[in-house]
């Protein structure tokens, strides 16, 4: 589909809303992308794991900021996130898939909403951008480590949007042992003074919705992170 006949398709809700719940089935793999290739090729088939999808959440709306730098000046620990989008019958990458990925700041504010635990962000448009996917089926944006909120485990929320009848969501988790190094280290996360009082194990969508196979593969390299996960795609025609 060409990125020019997106408009259409995502300007009508109850479209989007119709297409998320007709049963398309989401896939995700835990290997990097060559970790999943060298899988491929000793079990003599490409397949990915299949995990359930995971609740939108209250913090969605659709700025329309195609942009790969999401960060608008905020302070945390920079983070590339690379997600690849493929088909899960036989991880072929799939070009021109919509990616819209969005999380809380460092302080566990989102933007674009007033009355949140942390305070308020209503007009802004941090940390929310949309990627489409090349011929190597990955989008790539540039943003910081995701901070804490009451209640919930450090997240960031993605959404793809195949075709008309396709729209996945779902969340990405990170190790909570390198979490709490980034917390205890960087500015802004070190200098909250309310205690973090979630982690994976204790966050109820991690553990009711398969957190513990979309958790990111994460590396570090001078102070900045890593992130990245292969998205497998059941598309109903």
């Amino acid at each position: 589909m060409r990125k020019d006949s997106w408009s259409a398709v995502l300007t009508r809700r109850k479209v989007l809303t119709n297409a998320a719940g007709i049963g398309t089935g989401l896939f995700l793999s835990r290997y990097a992308r060559a970790g999943a290739k060298e899988q491929s090729a000793q079990s003599g088939a490409k397949v990915c794991v299949l995990t359930p999808q995971a609740v939108e959440g209250p913090f969605y709306f659709d700025p329309k900021l195609v942009r790969s730098d999401i960060t608008e000046g905020k302070q945390g620990a920079p983070l590339l996130l690379i997600l690849q989008i493929v088909e899960a019958k036989d991880c072929v990458p799939l070009q021109d898939a919509r990616v819209d990925v969005w999380h809380a700041d460092g302080l566990g504010l989102y933007s674009g909403y007033a009355g949140q635990d942390t305070g308020s962000a209503k007009g802004e448009t941090f940390l929310r951008g949309t990627q489409f996917s090349g011929a190597d089926g990955d989008v790539r944006f540039n943003t910081i480590y995701p901070g804490w909120y009451p209640g919930r485990t450090p997240h960031i929320h993605f959404k793809a949007f195949i075709d008309n009848r396709n729209v996945i969501t779902g969340q990405l988790y990170f190790p909570d042992h390198i979490t709490e190094q980034v917390y205890a280290t960087t500015p802004p996360y070190r200098e909250r003074k309310r205690e973090r009082d979630t982690f994976n194990a204790s966050d109820f969508i991690f553990v009711r919705q398969g957190g513990a196979d979309t958790i990111v593969d994460l590396k570090q390299e001078s102070g900045s992170y890593l992130a990245s996960l292969v998205i497998g795609i059941h598309r109903n025609r």
